[in-house]
C-alpha cells in the first residue's frame, strides 16, 4: 500500500459498524432461533432449504457447498448427521462418478417445511419489517453492488 491511509470519515465509520453488527449478529440470531425451535443450526437449515428448492431435490455436493458458502469437509460432516436422521441420501452422480449427489428425502423435506415458517418470520422481523418498500429496494441495490466484487474474489476472479 502506498501513500497515506484512506481513513473512514465519521459517517462511513458508523455505516461500517452497523454493517458489522448485521454481518455478525444476524447469523447468530438466526442460528439461535433455529437451534431453539428445530434443534438444527442455521447452516444446516440452509443446506436443507437449498436442496428443497431444486426440482429434483438433488444437488452435487460441490455445488451445494458453493451455494451454502461451505467447504466440502464441513458439508460432508453435516451430510453424515442428515443421513442419520434420514433427511438425505448420498449417491454417486450417474453422469459423472467423480461427483456425489445429495437427495433430500421425504423426512428431510418435512423438516424444511416444518422449520421454514418460524425462520421466515425471524428474517422478516429482523431484516424486512424495519424497512419500508423503497428502503428495501435501496438496500437490495446497494448490497448487490457490494456483493458483486466480493463474489468475484471468492470465485477467484
Amino acid at each position: 500500500m502506498t501513500g497515506a491511509p484512506r481513513w473512514l470519515d465519521d459517517e462511513q465509520q458508523q455505516l461500517w459498524q452497523d454493517l458489522l453488527t448485521v454481518v455478525i449478529g444476524l447469523p447468530a440470531l438466526l442460528d439461535r432461533q433455529m437451534q431453539r425451535d428445530e434443534g438444527i443450526s442455521h447452516f444446516e437449515y440452509s443446506v436443507l432449504a437449498r436442496l428443497s428448492m431444486t426440482e429434483t431435490l438433488t444437488m452435487r455436493l460441490s455445488d451445494l457447498a458453493a451455494q451454502c458458502n461451505s467447504t466440502l469437509p464441513r458439508l460432508s460432516k453435516v451430510m453424515v448427521r442428515f443421513e442419520q436422521h434420514a433427511w438425505v441420501t448420498r449417491h454417486p452422480d450417474p453422469d459423472n462418478g467423480r461427483y456425489t449427489l445429495a437427495t433430500l428425502t421425504e423426512a428431510g423435506l418435512a423438516k424444511v417445511v416444518r422449520s421454514a415458517p418460524a425462520h421466515v418470520e425471524q428474517v422478516r422481523r429482523l431484516v424486512f419489517d424495519p424497512l419500508g418498500t423503497a428502503q428495501q429496494r435501496h438496500l437490495a441495490a446497494a448490497l448487490a453492488r457490494v456483493a458483486a466484487p466480493i463474489r468475484d474474489r471468492l470465485d477467484g476472479r
